[in-house]
């Protein structure tokens, strides 16, 4: 594939999705990842693409919109994957849970599916799931279903009836902001989940530190832990590290193992 092709994958691929990894685009296109570092360099020096730690994203990153929960869940799974395994070892036995919606909490939320746990979800993916699959304690949010963030919300009920251990989140986008997301409604329902448990953990790969929705939906302050993976840069950590937030890096090779 020549150059000038392989810029015009990239360039549409950031069309549907905020974010690439070097690995993500070396699938995609089958080349080294060294030609992916040329291209990226060489895209950014054009302005088509935003060089940030680990890939590249949108341009119009600021700007994002939510993605299908069927989309995202695509992305990143690797990293997923060892930040879920990584996090269930945090969950002991008699445990009560909130795990909200989306792909990293999924992931892990569905390696809970046999543990004696209790698990409150708005996931409507994680309860099919947990309903077909698991014996663990299922509770589930009420309401009508969003399908954009893939969530089960009752705009009228505020926080749930439920009190727990720890609350298991992901996020967009990840700053010196707090946790970020595009779509409004989930700073009311990240608001009222987190003041139903002990412990907010956040599950995000290290992409996520270089995406910026709009909205604001917890401050870092709030956040007790992050498991995320090994490309957290420095400067990230020390944004992390000098709000309070315990930082816990997963182990790929562990996952792998404990499948």
């Amino acid at each position: 594939m020549r150059d000038s092709d392989r810029h015009v994958a990239i360039a549409e691929m950031l069309g549907r999705v905020p974010f690439a990894s070097v690995r993500d685009l070396q699938e995609r296109l089958n080349v080294s990842a060294a030609t992916i570092r040329r291209d990226i360099d060489r895209l950014h020096e054009m302005g088509k693409v935003r060089k940030v730690h680990g890939g590249i994203a949108s341009v119009e990153g600021a700007g994002l919109a939510a993605r299908p929960y069927d989309e995202n869940r695509d992305l990143a799974v690797e990293a997923k994957r060892a930040i879920a395994a990584q996090a269930e070892t945090l969950v002991r036995d008699g445990d009560s849970l909130i795990i909200n919606a989306g792909s990293t909490c999924f992931e892990f939320g569905s390696r809970l599916a046999n543990r004696n746990v209790r698990i409150y979800t708005n996931s409507m993916p994680l309860a099919a799931y947990l309903g077909e699959h698991g014996s663990c304690h299922l509770a589930i949010a009420g309401g009508e279903l969003y399908r954009e963030p893939s969530i089960i919300h009752d705009v009228s009920a505020g926080a749930p009836n439920f009190y727990a251990s720890k609350f298991f989140l992901g996020a967009q986008g990840v700053g010196a902001e707090g946790l970020l997301e595009s779509h409004p409604l989930l700073r009311v329902v990240v608001e009222n989940f987190s003041r139903r448990a002990d412990q907010v953990i956040l599950l995000a790969d290290s992409r996520k530190f270089s995406i910026r929705p709009r909205h604001a939906v917890l401050p870092l302050q709030r956040v007790s832990a992050v498991v995320t993976d090994d490309g957290l840069s420095d400067a990230d950590a020390r944004m992390l590290e000098d709000a309070g937030v315990s930082i816990i890096i997963a182990n790929s090779s562990f996952a792998r193992e404990s499948v």
